[in-house]
C-alpha cells in the first residue's frame, strides 16, 4: 500500500446525482430508483480509482447530501422535530436537511454552515436531552458489501467523534462533555462490526484538530481515542487530518496506537516542522497528503519531492491528497474547449489519481519514474501567464487614501437616511430571483448561437420588467433587477473580466444538490467595458422606488475561483477590487445610488488558526473590499451580504469593511447571530435574513413577524433592514413571492405598532 485518497467527489462525473436526486424531490422518480441511481455512480467512481491504481480506496465518503449529517444520522442524532414526521429514513435525512412542508406539516432544516476553509457546506447536527448516541445506522455498511460486491478492497471513512463535537449545536443546556461516554461506545461497536465484516481498514475524519485545540479540548479529544483505541479492534485505524497543521495535539496523536496518521503537508506546512522536531514512530505509516485537493493545477512532482524529502522519518509514508478531492471537479478530460495552453496544466480528480501513481512511481525509482518526471519538468517549463503591465502600474500608484472613504459612517448614515427617505424597517431582497426554465433556454439559446444578442437582451429586459412590477406590488422598499443575464454569481464577473478562463464541466459541489463551476484565474485582471450598468440603469428607469445595483466583491470572487499558485493572493484580490472599482463608480455616475457589494465567502480561506486571521488573510482581504467603494459620494449607500458562515469572532472586521448596510443569513441559525451584534458594538446598518431561503418552506407571516420582533428587541431600530438570508435564484417563483408577501405583510404590522408607540 503506497498510495491513496481522502475522498472523491460524488456529484458523477456529469452531474448525476444532484439530477436524480432533484427528480426524486419532484416525485418523478421513486427511491428505488433514486437509490439505483446512486449505487452506479458509486461503483463508477470505485472503479475510477481501483483503475487509476490507487491502493486502498475510500469507502462511505458518498452522500446524499452531507457527510457530516450521515454521521449523525447513524449514531441516532436526529432530533425530535423530524422522527415525528412519521416518513420513510431517506425523507427524515432530507427534512433535516432541507425542511419540511405540508398542507398540514412545516419544519425547519437543521443549519447550515460553510466546512472549515472552503465553499462547500455542512448541515449542523443538533444535540439536546432527549439525544441518545448509538450505532443504528447501515449506509457505511451497505456502501462497504456494495464495494466489496464490485471487487474494491475498502478503506471505510466516517467522521470523528471530536469533529463532529466541535462542529454540533448544544441545545436545552447540554454541553458536549455529556456525549463523550456514549460517543465512545458508539464508535467502539463501529469498530466491532467492521472488523465482523473483515473491513481491515478505517479512516477517521478528524479536520477540527487543525483549529486552535485549548487544554479542555485536548482533554476531551484524548479521552474519546484513549478509550476508543483502549482494545485491539482488529481494524486498522487512520487519523485524518486536513485543512491545517496539528501542532496543539500532535504529540497526543503520534502517541496513541493508531495505524497511520494523515496529515495536510500543503496548507499544514508547519505538520513537517512537527515531524522532524518531536518526530514520527516508525511503527506507525504516515499518509502524507502532498497533492492538493483545492486546486485544480497539475503537481509540480520537483516540489513535492523536496517536501518529501524534509519530512525525517523511518515510517512508511503512503501518498495521499491533502483533503478530500470534493472541492475538485470530477476530469479534465471532459474540457475540450479549453486552449491546451491552459488544459495541460489543470488536474481534476481523475488527474489527480494519477499524479499520486506517477510520484510513486518516482519515489520508488521505477523504470517509468525518470521519464515521469521529465514530462513533468518539461511542462513547467512552459507556464505562460498573460501580462498586463497597466495592471501593474495602477497597483504601484496605490496609497492609502485609495482604502478610506470620507466622511465617517455615522456621517454618511446621517446624509443617505435624508437622501433615501425610507420608511423604517425597510425591506429589500438580497439580488437574485428564480432563474426559471425559460431564463436558462434563453442563456442557452444564445450560447449555441440559436438567438441573436438583440433577442438574448431583450428576454432578459423584459424579466428585468416583469420582477420590478412584482416587486412594487409585493411592497419591497429597495428593488433589484433580478439578475436574470447571470449564471453565476462568479462566474457572470469572470466571463466580463479579462485574466479568466472557463470550463465546461468544472463543477464543485457546494451544498446538497447546488453545485458551482468556479472560473479559473489564469493572467492579470482588468475590467475592459462596464459590466452591469446597461441593466441597473434599465431596471431604475422602470420605477420610482431605489434599485440596487448588484456586484460580487472582489474577495468572493477570489475564494470562488481556483486561483493561480505563483502569484500572492493578495496580488490577484487587489487585481480585482481594481475592476470592480471602476464598476462601482460608473454605476453611480450613471444615478444608481445603493450598491451591493456581495462577499458571502469572505470568512473562507480564513486560516483556521486565530493567530493567523489577520497576518495571513484580514490585513489584505478587508482593505480589498473598500478600496472597490472608497471613491463613491456620501450619500451612495453601499450594501454587503454574507451567509452560512460563523461570522460572530471576525465582526470586528465586518464592522472594517465600512459598508453603509450589511445582510447576514441568520434565520436557519436561530438568530444567535443577532446577540453576537449587541456584544461587539457592531455599527454598520444590518439586514438579518428574516426566513431560510435553502429550504422550500414557505414561512408564515406570523413566524416572519415574531423574528422580526425579537431582532428589534435586541438592536437599534433605525440600524434594521428586513430581507431573506439570501439570493432566490434556486427557488420556484411561488416560493420566492409567497414568502415575500408574508415578509413584507409581517413588516407592515411591526412598522405599524412601532409607528403606533412613537
Amino acid at each position: 500500500m503506497t498510495k491513496t485518497i481522502i475522498g472523491f467527489p460524488r456529484i458523477g462525473e456529469h452531474r448525476e446525482l444532484k439530477f436524480a436526486t432533484e427528480h426524486y424531490w419532484k416525485h418523478q422518480i421513486d427511491q428505488s430508483e433514486l437509490l439505483a441511481k446512486a449505487h452506479e455512480i458509486k461503483v463508477a467512481h470505485w472503479q475510477a480509482q481501483k483503475d487509476a491504481g490507487i491502493d486502498l480506496i475510500p469507502v462511505g465518503d458518498f452522500s446524499f447530501f452531507d457527510n457530516l449529517l450521515d454521521t449523525a444520522v447513524s449514531l441516532n442524532i436526529v432530533s425530535k422535530r423530524y422522527r415525528d414526521l412519521n416518513v420513510s429514513e431517506l425523507d427524515e435525512y432530507f427534512a433535516q436537511a432541507r425542511g419540511y412542508q405540508t398542507d398540514t406539516e412545516t419544519v425547519r432544516a437543521l443549519p447550515m454552515k460553510k466546512w472549515f476553509n472552503t465553499n462547500y457546506h455542512y448541515i449542523v447536527p443538533e444535540f439536546t436531552k432527549r439525544t441518545d448516541v448509538k450505532l443504528i445506522g447501515n449506509k457505511l455498511f451497505d456502501e462497504i458489501s456494495e464495494a466489496k460486491e464490485a471487487g474494491i478492497n475498502p478503506k471505510a471513512v466516517i467522521v470523528g467523534p471530536y469533529t463532529l463535537l466541535k462542529l454540533s449545536r448544544f441545545l436545552d443546556g447540554t454541553k458536549p462533555a455529556q456525549f463523550v461516554q456514549p460517543l465512545i461506545a458508539a464508535y467502539q461497536e463501529l469498530l466491532a462490526k467492521l472488523n465482523q465484516e473483515d473491513v481491515k481498514f478505517l479512516q477517521i475524519d478528524e479536520p477540527a484538530l487543525s483549529f486552535d485545540v485549548d487544554a479542555a479540548e485536548k482533554e476531551v479529544f484524548n479521552q474519546l481515542y484513549d478509550s476508543i483505541l483502549a482494545d485491539d479492534s482488529g481494524v486498522n485505524i487512520i487519523l485524518q487530518s486536513y485543512f491545517g497543521d496539528i501542532r496543539d495535539v500532535y504529540d497526543d496523536v503520534v502517541n496513541k496506537p493508531f495505524y497511520g496518521i494523515g496529515l495536510d503537508l500543503l496548507e499544514g506546512h508547519q505538520n513537517v516542522d512537527l515531524i522532524n522536531q518531536h518526530g514520527f514512530p516508525a511503527d506507525k505509516h504516515l499518509f502524507a497528503g502532498v497533492v492538493n485537493g483545492k486546486n485544480i493545477w497539475r503537481n509540480q512532482y520537483d516540489h513535492t519531492l523536496a517536501l518529501l524529502s524534509e519530512i525525517k522519518t523511518d515510517a512508511p509514508v503512503v501518498l495521499s491528497t491533502s483533503c478530500s478531492l470534493l472541492h475538485v471537479p470530477y476530469s479534465a478530460a471532459n474540457e475540450d474547449k479549453l486552449g491546451s495552453d491552459v488544459k495541460q496544466h489543470l488536474a481534476f480528480a481523475i488527474e489527480k489519481l494519477a499524479e499520486l501513481v506517477d510520484l510513486d512511481h518516482i519515489v520508488n525509482h521505477d523504470a517509468e519514474g525518470a521519464d515521469l518526471l521529465a514530462k513533468n519538468q518539461a511542462l513547467f517549463k512552459n507556464v505562460k501567464h498573460p501580462l498586463n503591465t497597466a495592471v501593474h502600474d495602477r497597483i504601484n500608484a496605490l496609497s492609502a487614501n485609495d482604502y478610506t472613504r470620507l466622511p465617517e459612517r455615522s456621517e454618511r448614515e446621517k446624509v443617505q437616511k435624508a437622501e433615501f427617505k425610507l420608511p423604517v424597517l425597510p425591506t429589500t431582497t438580497i439580488g437574485s430571483f428564480p432563474q426559471t426554465a425559460d431564463v436558462r433556454a434563453n442563456r442557452r439559446k444564445f450560447r449555441h448561437q440559436e438567438i441573436t444578442r438583440e433577442q438574448y437582451d431583450q428576454f432578459n429586459r423584459d424579466k428585468i420588467a416583469r420582477i420590478i412590477k412584482i416587486q412594487e406590488d409585493l411592497g419591497l422598499d429597495v428593488l433589484v433587477h433580478g439578475e436574470y443575464e447571470r449564471n453565476d454569481m462568479v462566474e457572470y464577473f469572470g466571463e466580463k473580466l479579462d485574466g479568466f478562463v472557463f470550463t465546461q464541466n468544472g463543477w464543485v459541489q457546494s451544498y446538497g444538490t447546488r453545485g458551482v463551476k468556479p472560473p479559473i484565474i489564469w493572467g492579470d485582471i482588468s475590467r475592459n467595458a462596464p459590466i452591469t450598468v446597461a441593466d441597473s440603469v434599465y431596471a431604475n428607469q422602470l420605477t420610482d422606488k431605489w434599485v440596487k445595483g448588484m456586484l460580487t466583491g472582489p474577495v468572493t470572487i477570489f475564494n470562488w475561483s481556483f486561483p493561480r499558485e505563483d502569484i500572492a493572493r493578495k496580488e490577484t484580490v487587489t487585481q480585482i477590487s481594481l475592476a470592480l472599482r471602476d464598476e462601482v463608480l460608473d454605476l453611480e455616475k450613471n444615478d444608481i445610488k445603493i450598491i451591493q457589494i456581495d462577499e458571502p465567502a469572505l470568512r473562507e480561506n480564513l486560516p483556521l488558526r486565530k493567530s493567523d486571521w489577520y497576518k495571513e488573510y484580514l490585513d489584505w482581504a478587508v482593505p480589498a473590499f473598500r478600496l472597490v467603494h472608497s471613491g463613491v459620494q456620501e450619500s451612495t449607500q453601499i450594501h454587503t451580504h454574507m451567509c452560512y458562515s460563523e461570522f460572530g469572532d471576525i465582526l470586528k472586521a465586518i464592522d472594517n469593511l465600512d459598508a453603509d448596510v450589511i445582510s447576514f443569513e441568520a434565520s436557519r441559525a436561530d438568530f444567535t447571530l443577532i446577540d453576537e451584534l449587541v456584544a461587539d458594538d457592531f455599527q454598520t446598518e444590518v439586514g438579518p435574513g428574516v426566513y431560510d431561503i435553502h429550504s422550500p418552506r414557505i414561512p408564515s407571516e406570523a413566524e416572519i413577524q415574531d423574528l422580526i420582533q425579537q431582532i428589534i428587541s435586541k438592536l437599534p431600530v433605525d440600524k434594521i433592514w428586513i430581507n431573506p438570508d439570501c439570493g432566490l435564484k434556486t427557488r420556484s417563483e411561488k416560493e420566492s413571492f409567497d414568502s415575500l408577501k408574508n415578509m413584507v405583510e409581517a413588516t407592515k404590522v411591526v412598522r405599524g405598532s412601532i409607528y403606533e408607540h412613537s
